[in-house]
């Protein structure tokens, strides 16, 4: 009797978790496991903003496929998805095709212009390793070639980051503990640097309790990051951006550094495959699965799920894809075992805290509201739990954080 082909495109959060939760729950005898990734590594997401200030370098931030997965029960392929032929049950990579009996579609998220001008051909995103190391390079860049020039442009010493929700936020407080460094380096007056966060909500952090978002605000100010709120970027340039505070107020910004942090959808192969979705996310079953195709899961960026206490969808994140790839894992189990009673996924919050940098952060934790090194400490503790939970202690030691205070 020929075995079920389990096939996994993606190896991020819920991707890998997904594959090495399966890997322990079936046999060999009883499915074929692929893992389907572009590259050969995962990268850790929330650790992307590090690598981009420089505060971290970017080979820590990442880790083997292969020191994960139990390849006597996972085949891995490196090959980029480029589209899913559903009615088939199979999926088109750039160099060949996988057929499938049951699909997880994990390929994480992209960046979100909302079609604002020039944010494609001028802007950076802090989107995989590559794009962080460039950010990082070009940072560095500017300061290193500011004293060099007969004219001192005081743009190349301006840095603009579009977006003050989460990676905003964190990206700043890296900013703001490496710029310092910077300015020692290469002899650059610290007070010639700016650093100018544009964010068209009204408030930082929109949703995050607003003691917290006042202490992460005052925080960065203290530390030379100008905020303008409710503003919003109507047009990238190659020297800076052009914003608008009201219908009438448009100003422009010199910068010679624009990341764009403010927007994350879906992944764009999902609307290509002809899966109904809302900006590249899939609004997915109570058990993760695609409505109308009981043979496909979507776990990760891609999937949507309502939190039904505010009726908005849940933001995605590292922890609800971890979550959701260990639900995913346990429903494909059932059914390769032949059972039709799939668990339904509830998100269970375990928590969010958001880094001001190495020593300070904000965030709620176990119901109580946390600042400070207290905050700090817990946001290592969860980036080495993610470690943990997909590569056990060893990976832990490899590549955990642990200069804790």
């Amino acid at each position: 009797m020929r075995k079920p082909k389990i096939v996994i495109l993606g190896a991020g959060y819920g991707g890998l978790m997904t594959a090495t939760r399966l890997q322990k729950q079936i046999g060999v005898n009883e499915a074929d496991i692929v893992l389907v990734n572009k590259n050969d590594y995962h990268y850790e997401t929330t650790w992307l903003h590090e690598a981009s200030a420089g505060t971290l370098h970017h080979d820590r931030v990442r880790y083997d496929i292969r020191d994960v997965i139990d390849r006597q029960k996972v085949e891995f392929v490196q090959g980029t998805v480029e589209e899913i032929k559903t009615e088939e049950n199979r999926v088109i990579l750039e160099n060949g095709d996988i057929v499938y009996d049951y699909l997880v579609i994990a390929l994480g998220g992209e960046s979100e212009t909302f079609g604002i001008k020039g944010l494609k051909e001028y802007a950076f995103s802090i989107v995989n390793v590559n794009a962080a190391r460039q950010i990082r390079e070009h940072i560095e860049y500017q300061f290193a070639t500011y004293n060099t020039e007969a004219e001192k442009k005081d743009e190349r010493l301006s840095i603009v980051v579009g977006g003050a929700g989460f990676t905003g936020i964190e990206f700043l407080g890296e900013l703001a503990n490496r710029i310092p460094e910077l300015c020692r380096e290469y002899d650059v007056d610290f007070h010639k640097v700016k650093v100018i966060c544009v964010e068209a909500a009204p408030t930082v952090l929109p949703g995050f309790d607003p003691e917290l978002v006042n202490y992460a605000v005052s925080y960065l100010e203290k530390k030379g990051i100008e905020f303008r709120i409710g503003t919003a970027i109507k047009e990238a340039l190659p020297d800076g951006i052009i914003v608008a505070k009201g219908e009438d107020q448009v100003e422009e910004i010199k910068a010679s550094t624009v990341v764009w942090a403010a927007g994350v959808r879906g992944n764009s192969i999902i609307e290509k495959s002809g899966i109904e979705a809302m900006r590249g996310r899939v609004k997915v079953q109570p058990d993760l699965r695609v409505p109308g195709h009981d043979n496909m899961f979507v776990v990760g960026d891609c999937s949507l799920i309502i939190n039904e206490e505010i009726n908005r969808p849940y933001p995605p994140t590292a922890q609800i894809a971890m979550q959701q790839g260990e639900v995913c894992a346990r429903n494909i189990a059932a059914l390769v075992r032949g059972k039709n009673e799939l668990e339904t996924f509830k998100f269970d919050n375990k928590g969010t805290v958001c880094s001001l940098g190495e020593d300070d952060a904000i965030g709620v934790a176990f119901g109580k509201k946390i600042v400070g090194a207290k905050a700090s400490f817990m946001k290592k503790m969860i980036d080495n739990r993610a470690l943990y939970m997909i590569g056990g202690a060893s990976m832990v030691l490899k590549k955990g954080k642990f200069n804790i205070f």
